[in-house]
Protein backbone atom coordinates (compact mmCIF):
# COMPACT_ATOMS: atom_id res chain seq x y z
CA UNK A 1 0.00 0.00 0.00
CA UNK A 2 1.41 3.34 -1.01
CA UNK A 3 2.06 5.96 1.61
CA UNK A 4 0.25 9.19 0.95
CA UNK A 5 2.56 12.14 1.42
CA UNK A 6 0.88 14.98 3.17
CA UNK A 7 1.49 18.46 1.88
CA UNK A 8 2.83 21.27 4.03
CA UNK A 9 0.53 22.52 6.75
CA UNK A 10 -0.82 26.06 6.89
CA UNK A 11 1.56 26.87 9.73
CA UNK A 12 4.55 25.68 7.69
CA UNK A 13 3.42 27.72 4.68
CA UNK A 14 3.01 30.84 6.81
CA UNK A 15 6.42 30.28 8.36
CA UNK A 16 7.98 29.94 4.92
CA UNK A 17 6.27 33.09 3.67
CA UNK A 18 7.41 34.96 6.78
CA UNK A 19 11.02 34.17 5.87
CA UNK A 20 10.65 34.83 2.15
CA UNK A 21 12.66 37.98 1.22
CA UNK A 22 10.11 39.18 -1.35
CA UNK A 23 7.18 38.87 1.06
CA UNK A 24 9.07 40.51 3.93
CA UNK A 25 10.26 43.38 1.76
CA UNK A 26 6.78 44.01 0.33
CA UNK A 27 5.01 44.10 3.69
CA UNK A 28 7.68 46.19 5.41
CA UNK A 29 7.83 48.75 2.60
CA UNK A 30 4.03 49.08 2.36
CA UNK A 31 3.61 49.50 6.11
CA UNK A 32 6.42 52.04 6.43
CA UNK A 33 5.17 54.10 3.46
CA UNK A 34 1.61 54.18 4.84
CA UNK A 35 2.73 55.27 8.30
CA UNK A 36 4.98 57.97 6.82
CA UNK A 37 2.08 59.33 4.74
CA UNK A 38 -0.27 59.49 7.75
CA UNK A 39 2.32 61.40 9.79
CA UNK A 40 3.12 63.76 6.91
CA UNK A 41 -0.58 64.62 6.47
CA UNK A 42 -0.53 66.12 9.96
CA UNK A 43 2.85 67.87 9.80
CA UNK A 44 3.37 68.95 6.19
CA UNK A 45 1.63 72.01 4.67
CA UNK A 46 1.15 70.13 1.38
CA UNK A 47 -2.26 68.63 0.57
CA UNK A 48 -0.74 65.37 -0.74
CA UNK A 49 2.68 64.90 0.93
CA UNK A 50 3.73 61.97 -1.25
CA UNK A 51 7.44 62.63 -0.73
CA UNK A 52 7.24 61.11 2.75
CA UNK A 53 5.89 57.68 1.67
CA UNK A 54 8.19 57.75 -1.36
CA UNK A 55 11.19 58.30 0.90
CA UNK A 56 10.08 55.58 3.31
CA UNK A 57 9.56 53.21 0.39
CA UNK A 58 13.09 53.82 -0.89
CA UNK A 59 14.71 53.88 2.54
CA UNK A 60 13.26 50.68 4.00
CA UNK A 61 15.34 47.75 2.85
CA UNK A 62 15.52 44.13 3.96
CA UNK A 63 18.43 44.77 6.35
CA UNK A 64 18.94 47.42 9.01
CA UNK A 65 22.38 48.34 7.67
CA UNK A 66 20.99 48.99 4.19
CA UNK A 67 18.10 50.98 5.67
CA UNK A 68 20.44 53.19 7.68
CA UNK A 69 22.84 53.88 4.81
CA UNK A 70 20.04 54.45 2.29
CA UNK A 71 18.21 56.81 4.65
CA UNK A 72 21.24 59.01 5.21
CA UNK A 73 22.12 59.16 1.52
CA UNK A 74 18.54 59.93 0.47
CA UNK A 75 18.15 62.77 3.00
CA UNK A 76 21.45 64.25 1.82
CA UNK A 77 20.32 63.99 -1.79
CA UNK A 78 16.99 65.76 -1.19
CA UNK A 79 18.51 68.53 0.94
CA UNK A 80 21.24 69.11 -1.66
CA UNK A 81 18.62 69.30 -4.44
CA UNK A 82 16.49 71.75 -2.47
CA UNK A 83 19.47 74.03 -1.80
CA UNK A 84 20.42 74.01 -5.49
CA UNK A 85 16.82 74.86 -6.46
CA UNK A 86 16.66 77.76 -3.98
CA UNK A 87 19.91 79.17 -5.37
CA UNK A 88 18.67 78.96 -8.96
CA UNK A 89 15.28 80.47 -8.10
CA UNK A 90 16.98 83.49 -6.56
CA UNK A 91 19.42 83.98 -9.45
CA UNK A 92 17.80 83.01 -12.77
CA UNK A 93 14.35 81.47 -12.30
CA UNK A 94 12.96 78.74 -14.53
CA UNK A 95 13.77 78.79 -18.29
CA UNK A 96 14.82 76.09 -20.72
CA UNK A 97 18.51 76.93 -20.37
CA UNK A 98 18.35 77.35 -16.59
CA UNK A 99 16.69 73.93 -16.37
CA UNK A 100 19.63 72.42 -18.27
CA UNK A 101 22.10 74.19 -15.98
CA UNK A 102 20.07 73.09 -12.96
CA UNK A 103 20.28 69.42 -13.97
CA UNK A 104 24.02 69.62 -14.64
CA UNK A 105 24.66 71.42 -11.34
CA UNK A 106 22.45 69.02 -9.38
CA UNK A 107 24.15 65.91 -10.76
CA UNK A 108 27.56 67.44 -10.06
CA UNK A 109 26.55 68.28 -6.49
CA UNK A 110 25.18 64.74 -6.08
CA UNK A 111 28.58 63.29 -6.93
CA UNK A 112 30.32 65.79 -4.64
CA UNK A 113 28.20 64.88 -1.60
CA UNK A 114 28.61 61.14 -2.42
CA UNK A 115 25.02 59.99 -2.36
CA UNK A 116 25.87 57.10 -4.71
CA UNK A 117 22.71 55.67 -6.34
CA UNK A 118 20.67 58.72 -5.22
CA UNK A 119 22.51 61.16 -7.51
CA UNK A 120 19.44 61.48 -9.80
CA UNK A 121 17.36 62.27 -6.69
CA UNK A 122 19.30 65.52 -6.29
CA UNK A 123 18.22 66.68 -9.76
CA UNK A 124 14.65 65.41 -9.26
CA UNK A 125 14.27 67.33 -6.01
CA UNK A 126 15.73 70.47 -7.55
CA UNK A 127 13.37 70.35 -10.57
CA UNK A 128 10.27 69.67 -8.44
CA UNK A 129 11.04 72.57 -6.12
CA UNK A 130 12.02 75.00 -8.87
CA UNK A 131 8.92 74.19 -10.89
CA UNK A 132 6.49 75.66 -8.34
CA UNK A 133 5.68 79.25 -7.56
CA UNK A 134 6.18 79.31 -3.79
CA UNK A 135 9.72 77.98 -3.80
CA UNK A 136 10.43 78.57 -0.14
CA UNK A 137 7.35 76.83 1.26
CA UNK A 138 7.63 73.89 -1.13
CA UNK A 139 11.34 73.50 -0.47
CA UNK A 140 11.00 73.22 3.28
CA UNK A 141 7.91 71.05 2.94
CA UNK A 142 9.88 68.64 0.77
CA UNK A 143 12.75 68.56 3.29
CA UNK A 144 10.26 67.93 6.11
CA UNK A 145 8.53 65.12 4.22
CA UNK A 146 11.87 63.53 3.37
CA UNK A 147 12.92 63.61 7.01
CA UNK A 148 9.58 62.09 8.05
CA UNK A 149 9.98 59.25 5.55
CA UNK A 150 13.58 58.59 6.56
CA UNK A 151 12.81 58.64 10.29
CA UNK A 152 9.83 56.31 9.83
CA UNK A 153 11.97 53.93 7.78
CA UNK A 154 14.73 53.85 10.38
CA UNK A 155 12.28 53.62 13.29
CA UNK A 156 10.45 50.81 11.56
CA UNK A 157 13.58 48.68 11.62
CA UNK A 158 14.35 49.61 15.21
CA UNK A 159 10.91 48.56 16.46
CA UNK A 160 10.62 45.52 14.18
CA UNK A 161 14.14 44.17 13.88
CA UNK A 162 14.78 42.84 10.36
CA UNK A 163 15.50 39.13 9.92
CA UNK A 164 18.99 37.73 9.67
CA UNK A 165 19.50 36.08 6.30
CA UNK A 166 22.33 33.76 7.33
CA UNK A 167 20.22 30.60 6.95
CA UNK A 168 19.24 31.55 3.40
CA UNK A 169 22.89 32.18 2.52
CA UNK A 170 23.79 28.84 4.10
CA UNK A 171 21.17 27.03 2.04
CA UNK A 172 22.45 28.69 -1.11
CA UNK A 173 26.02 27.71 -0.26
CA UNK A 174 24.94 24.15 0.52
CA UNK A 175 23.18 23.96 -2.86
CA UNK A 176 26.40 25.02 -4.60
CA UNK A 177 28.36 22.34 -2.71
CA UNK A 178 25.85 19.65 -3.71
CA UNK A 179 26.06 20.69 -7.37
CA UNK A 180 29.84 20.50 -7.12
CA UNK A 181 29.53 17.02 -5.66
CA UNK A 182 27.25 15.78 -8.44
CA UNK A 183 29.60 17.11 -11.11
CA UNK A 184 32.63 15.49 -9.42
CA UNK A 185 30.83 12.16 -9.31
CA UNK A 186 29.97 12.34 -13.02
CA UNK A 187 33.54 13.31 -13.92
CA UNK A 188 34.86 10.41 -11.83
CA UNK A 189 32.52 7.91 -13.48
CA UNK A 190 33.60 9.01 -16.94
CA UNK A 191 37.30 9.01 -15.98
CA UNK A 192 37.00 5.34 -14.99
CA UNK A 193 35.47 4.39 -18.35
CA UNK A 194 35.81 5.18 -22.02
CA UNK A 195 34.11 8.59 -22.47
CA UNK A 196 33.68 10.17 -25.86
CA UNK A 197 35.16 13.60 -26.39
CA UNK A 198 31.65 15.10 -26.53
CA UNK A 199 30.83 13.71 -23.08
CA UNK A 200 34.01 15.10 -21.55
CA UNK A 201 33.33 18.48 -23.22
CA UNK A 202 29.80 18.45 -21.75
CA UNK A 203 31.27 18.07 -18.24
CA UNK A 204 33.56 21.02 -18.98
CA UNK A 205 30.55 23.17 -19.95
CA UNK A 206 28.80 22.13 -16.73
CA UNK A 207 31.83 23.23 -14.73
CA UNK A 208 31.81 26.60 -16.50
CA UNK A 209 28.10 27.08 -15.75
CA UNK A 210 28.87 26.81 -12.04
CA UNK A 211 30.23 30.37 -12.28
CA UNK A 212 26.62 31.60 -12.52
CA UNK A 213 25.75 29.64 -9.37
CA UNK A 214 28.63 31.33 -7.54
CA UNK A 215 27.27 34.75 -8.53
CA UNK A 216 23.87 33.84 -7.05
CA UNK A 217 25.45 32.54 -3.84
CA UNK A 218 27.54 35.71 -3.60
CA UNK A 219 24.37 37.84 -3.84
CA UNK A 220 22.72 35.80 -1.06
CA UNK A 221 25.86 36.12 1.04
CA UNK A 222 26.00 39.90 0.56
CA UNK A 223 22.43 40.14 1.82
CA UNK A 224 23.36 38.01 4.83
CA UNK A 225 26.41 40.18 5.54
CA UNK A 226 24.28 43.34 5.43
CA UNK A 227 21.71 41.75 7.76
CA UNK A 228 24.46 41.05 10.32
CA UNK A 229 25.81 44.62 10.34
CA UNK A 230 24.42 46.84 13.09
CA UNK A 231 21.79 44.21 13.94
CA UNK A 232 21.03 44.25 17.70
CA UNK A 233 20.01 40.59 17.62
CA UNK A 234 23.44 39.38 16.48
CA UNK A 235 26.62 39.10 18.49
CA UNK A 236 30.03 38.49 16.88
CA UNK A 237 28.68 39.59 13.52
CA UNK A 238 32.22 40.05 12.16
CA UNK A 239 33.02 36.41 12.87
CA UNK A 240 29.83 35.25 11.16
CA UNK A 241 30.59 37.33 8.09
CA UNK A 242 34.22 36.18 7.86
CA UNK A 243 33.29 32.51 8.25
CA UNK A 244 30.70 32.68 5.47
CA UNK A 245 32.84 34.80 3.14
CA UNK A 246 35.96 32.64 3.47
CA UNK A 247 33.79 29.54 3.04
CA UNK A 248 32.43 30.86 -0.26
CA UNK A 249 35.97 31.79 -1.35
CA UNK A 250 37.07 28.20 -0.76
CA UNK A 251 34.13 26.77 -2.72
CA UNK A 252 34.84 29.21 -5.54
CA UNK A 253 38.47 28.08 -5.71
CA UNK A 254 37.34 24.44 -5.73
CA UNK A 255 34.97 25.26 -8.59
CA UNK A 256 37.77 26.87 -10.61
CA UNK A 257 40.11 23.93 -10.00
CA UNK A 258 37.35 21.47 -10.94
CA UNK A 259 36.86 23.37 -14.19
CA UNK A 260 40.60 23.06 -14.89
CA UNK A 261 40.42 19.33 -14.10
CA UNK A 262 37.49 18.94 -16.50
CA UNK A 263 39.52 20.74 -19.18
CA UNK A 264 42.48 18.41 -18.57
CA UNK A 265 40.31 15.31 -18.91
CA UNK A 266 38.66 16.79 -22.02
CA UNK A 267 42.06 17.29 -23.66
CA UNK A 268 43.06 13.76 -22.66
CA UNK A 269 39.83 12.32 -24.08
CA UNK A 270 40.41 14.17 -27.37
CA UNK A 271 43.97 12.85 -27.72
CA UNK A 272 43.21 9.26 -26.68
CA UNK A 273 39.85 8.73 -28.38
CA UNK A 274 38.61 5.96 -28.74
CA UNK A 275 40.92 4.55 -26.04
CA UNK A 276 40.02 4.86 -22.32
CA UNK A 277 41.47 7.82 -20.42
CA UNK A 278 43.44 5.68 -17.97
CA UNK A 279 44.27 2.10 -17.23
CA UNK A 280 41.51 0.21 -15.44
CA UNK A 281 43.09 0.40 -11.96
CA UNK A 282 44.08 4.06 -12.34
CA UNK A 283 40.60 5.04 -13.48
CA UNK A 284 38.96 3.19 -10.59
CA UNK A 285 41.23 4.88 -8.01
CA UNK A 286 40.60 8.33 -9.58
CA UNK A 287 36.85 7.71 -9.48
CA UNK A 288 37.09 6.73 -5.81
CA UNK A 289 39.20 9.80 -5.03
CA UNK A 290 36.79 12.22 -6.71
CA UNK A 291 33.89 10.58 -4.87
CA UNK A 292 35.67 11.09 -1.52
CA UNK A 293 36.54 14.70 -2.37
CA UNK A 294 32.91 15.30 -3.40
CA UNK A 295 31.71 14.13 0.03
CA UNK A 296 34.32 16.36 1.69
CA UNK A 297 33.04 19.41 -0.25
CA UNK A 298 29.53 18.88 1.14
CA UNK A 299 30.91 18.37 4.68
CA UNK A 300 32.89 21.60 4.30
CA UNK A 301 29.74 23.53 3.38
CA UNK A 302 27.99 22.06 6.44
CA UNK A 303 30.90 23.16 8.62
CA UNK A 304 30.93 26.80 7.47
CA UNK A 305 27.14 27.15 7.75
CA UNK A 306 26.75 25.52 11.20
CA UNK A 307 26.24 27.89 14.15
CA UNK A 308 25.95 25.59 17.15
CA UNK A 309 29.38 24.67 18.53
CA UNK A 310 28.62 20.98 19.11
CA UNK A 311 27.33 20.55 15.55
CA UNK A 312 30.33 22.48 14.23
CA UNK A 313 32.71 20.17 16.10
CA UNK A 314 30.96 17.11 14.64
CA UNK A 315 31.09 18.60 11.13
CA UNK A 316 34.78 19.43 11.50
CA UNK A 317 35.57 15.89 12.72
CA UNK A 318 33.66 14.38 9.80
CA UNK A 319 35.44 16.65 7.31
CA UNK A 320 38.86 15.82 8.78
CA UNK A 321 38.12 12.07 8.54
CA UNK A 322 36.98 12.37 4.93
CA UNK A 323 40.06 14.39 4.00
CA UNK A 324 42.34 11.77 5.60
CA UNK A 325 40.62 9.06 3.58
CA UNK A 326 40.94 11.11 0.39
CA UNK A 327 44.62 11.80 1.09
CA UNK A 328 45.24 8.07 1.40
CA UNK A 329 43.51 7.44 -1.93
CA UNK A 330 45.52 10.28 -3.47
CA UNK A 331 48.71 8.55 -2.33
CA UNK A 332 47.56 5.39 -4.17
CA UNK A 333 46.79 7.39 -7.30
CA UNK A 334 50.16 9.18 -7.50
CA UNK A 335 52.35 6.13 -8.37
CA UNK A 336 49.71 4.85 -10.80
CA UNK A 337 49.73 8.14 -12.70
CA UNK A 338 53.52 8.15 -12.67
CA UNK A 339 53.58 4.67 -14.19
CA UNK A 340 51.18 5.77 -16.93
CA UNK A 341 53.28 8.88 -17.61
CA UNK A 342 56.38 6.73 -17.95
CA UNK A 343 54.56 4.28 -20.20
CA UNK A 344 53.05 6.97 -22.45
CA UNK A 345 55.38 9.93 -22.23
CA UNK A 346 53.39 12.18 -24.57
CA UNK A 347 50.63 12.45 -21.93
CA UNK A 348 52.86 13.06 -18.91
CA UNK A 349 51.81 16.72 -18.61
CA UNK A 350 48.10 15.85 -18.50
CA UNK A 351 48.68 13.03 -16.00
CA UNK A 352 50.68 15.37 -13.79
CA UNK A 353 48.00 18.05 -14.09
CA UNK A 354 45.32 15.63 -12.80
CA UNK A 355 47.35 14.96 -9.65
CA UNK A 356 48.14 18.66 -9.17
CA UNK A 357 44.48 19.65 -9.43
CA UNK A 358 43.14 17.10 -6.93
CA UNK A 359 45.95 18.12 -4.57
CA UNK A 360 44.88 21.76 -4.84
CA UNK A 361 41.28 20.94 -3.90
CA UNK A 362 42.43 18.86 -0.91
CA UNK A 363 44.68 21.70 0.27
CA UNK A 364 41.84 24.23 0.03
CA UNK A 365 39.51 22.02 2.08
CA UNK A 366 42.14 21.26 4.74
CA UNK A 367 40.99 22.33 8.22
CA UNK A 368 44.41 23.73 9.22
CA UNK A 369 44.55 25.78 6.03
CA UNK A 370 41.05 27.08 6.77
CA UNK A 371 41.98 28.03 10.37
CA UNK A 372 44.96 30.04 9.16
CA UNK A 373 42.81 31.71 6.52
CA UNK A 374 40.19 32.64 9.11
CA UNK A 375 42.78 34.17 11.46
CA UNK A 376 44.36 36.16 8.63
CA UNK A 377 40.98 37.46 7.48
CA UNK A 378 39.91 38.39 11.02
CA UNK A 379 43.18 40.29 11.52
CA UNK A 380 42.70 42.10 8.22
CA UNK A 381 39.10 43.09 9.07
CA UNK A 382 40.16 44.27 12.54
CA UNK A 383 42.97 46.40 11.13
CA UNK A 384 40.66 47.96 8.56
CA UNK A 385 38.09 48.70 11.26
CA UNK A 386 40.72 50.36 13.47
CA UNK A 387 42.01 52.47 10.60
CA UNK A 388 38.50 53.51 9.50
CA UNK A 389 36.94 54.16 12.93
CA UNK A 390 39.69 54.36 15.57
CA UNK A 391 37.53 55.94 18.30
CA UNK A 392 34.68 53.50 17.89
CA UNK A 393 37.14 50.58 17.90
CA UNK A 394 38.73 51.79 21.15
CA UNK A 395 35.27 52.18 22.71
CA UNK A 396 34.31 48.63 21.70
CA UNK A 397 37.57 47.22 23.06
CA UNK A 398 37.03 49.10 26.34
CA UNK A 399 33.47 47.82 26.61
CA UNK A 400 34.69 44.30 25.83
CA UNK A 401 37.27 44.50 28.62
CA UNK A 402 34.65 45.77 31.08
CA UNK A 403 32.26 42.97 30.06
CA UNK A 404 34.99 40.37 30.56
CA UNK A 405 35.82 41.80 34.00
CA UNK A 406 32.13 41.66 34.94
CA UNK A 407 31.91 38.04 33.80
CA UNK A 408 35.00 37.11 35.79
CA UNK A 409 33.67 38.89 38.88
CA UNK A 410 30.25 37.23 38.51
CA UNK A 411 31.86 33.83 38.09
CA UNK A 412 34.00 34.40 41.17
CA UNK A 413 30.93 35.29 43.26
CA UNK A 414 29.06 32.23 41.99
CA UNK A 415 31.98 29.94 42.84
CA UNK A 416 32.25 31.49 46.28
CA UNK A 417 28.67 30.60 47.21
Amino acid sequence: MREVREGPTLRELLGKLRRDPVVVQTLRSAAAATIAYVIALRLSPEDAPLTAPLTALLVVQVTFYATLTNGIRRVNAVVAGVLVAIAFSLLVGLTWWSLALLIVASLAVGHLVRVNEYVPEVAISAMLVLGVTTVGDTAWARVLETLIGAVVGLGFNLLLAPPVWVDEAGESMGGLARRLRQLMLRIGEEAAGRPAFEEAAARLHEARRLDHDIIEVDAALRQAEDSLRLNPRVRDSVLHRVVLRTGLDTLEICTVVLRVLARTLTDLAKDREPEPLFAKETGAVLEQLLSEIADAVVSFSVLVTTHVSSNADAAESRLAAELRTAAGTRDKLAPLLREEAERETRYWQLHGAVLTEVNRILDELDTEHRSRRLLEELDRVSQESRARMPRLTRLRERMGVQEQLWRNRTGFFERSR
